[in-house]
């Protein structure tokens, strides 16, 4: 296992690479590797340890009783994913956690993490780590609603380039997203979403070639008045 890697992510954050062989057996971890578009974990299932990626990626995707399927997130490479129902020990799984890509996953037990951070010392890192992964993630759900909620998908696509944009510091950039993906986390049909990409190119608000995106603000000010139909 790449020990290195481990301490650049946002949970090993703060330990040195020599700590890591005695903290990973203390949290009884193991890996596991998983195809695309195989579930890691199922709605409806309960969990004692959570995943951190390392290779590939994972997509937390919710599915309703008539088969629609939402993605509320994706996870990559470096980031953990299962947390929050792993601490709460009865919690039943509300998504499915599946492999976007070609995966593996170092899976840790919650139990034995616990114990290792009441023990204090430089084991309560790792709490404060995942304590603040946890805040993260809290406040991208509610940067989802965010972009969901306008009645427009012009609208909603406005509010996800922003982020966009302000998340990579300029206005030319690369989302992670590919357009069924996009289609899914912004709440709209994948048809209905190209063709709105397509007028906005036409209209010179925005200029794109598959995930990369370049926005125009200053010609969006104008257009912002205009109605167009979804």
């Amino acid at each position: 296992m790449d020990h290195r890697f481990l301490t650049q992510t946002a949970l090993f954050r703060g330990y040195e690479e020599k700590e890591l062989p005695g903290l990973l057996q203390k949290l009884n971890s193991r890996v596991k590797t998983f195809e695309k578009g195989q579930v890691i974990f199922h709605a409806g299932e309960t969990v004692s340890e959570f995943g951190l990626i390392l290779e590939g990626s994972v997509q937390i995707e919710a599915l309703d009783l008539f088969g629609r399927r939402s993605i509320l997130g994706i996870v990559q490479k470096g980031g953990v994913f299962g947390e929050s129902y792993a601490c709460i020990p009865d919690q039943q799984l509300l998504v499915d956690a599946v492999a976007g890509e070609d995966a593996s996953v170092l899976f840790l037990s919650v139990p034995s993490l616990l114990s290792a951070g009441a023990a204090g010392g430089r084991n309560a890192i790792l709490l404060q780590n995942l304590l603040s992964i946890t805040a993260r993630k809290n406040l991208g759900l509610s940067m989802r609603i965010f972009h969901s909620s306008p009645k427009k998908i012009r609208d909603r696509l406005y509010s996800y380039f922003s982020e966009q944009a302000a998340v990579h510091g300029s206005t030319h950039f690369s989302i992670p997203l590919d357009r069924q993906q996009l289609a899914d986390y912004l709440g709209t049909e994948r048809t209905a979403l190209s063709r709105e990409l397509g007028r906005m190119k036409r209209e010179g608000l925005i200029d794109f070639r598959k995930r990369e995106f370049r926005i125009y603000p200053e010609r969006g000010e104008a257009a912002r008045f205009q109605d167009p139909q979804d």
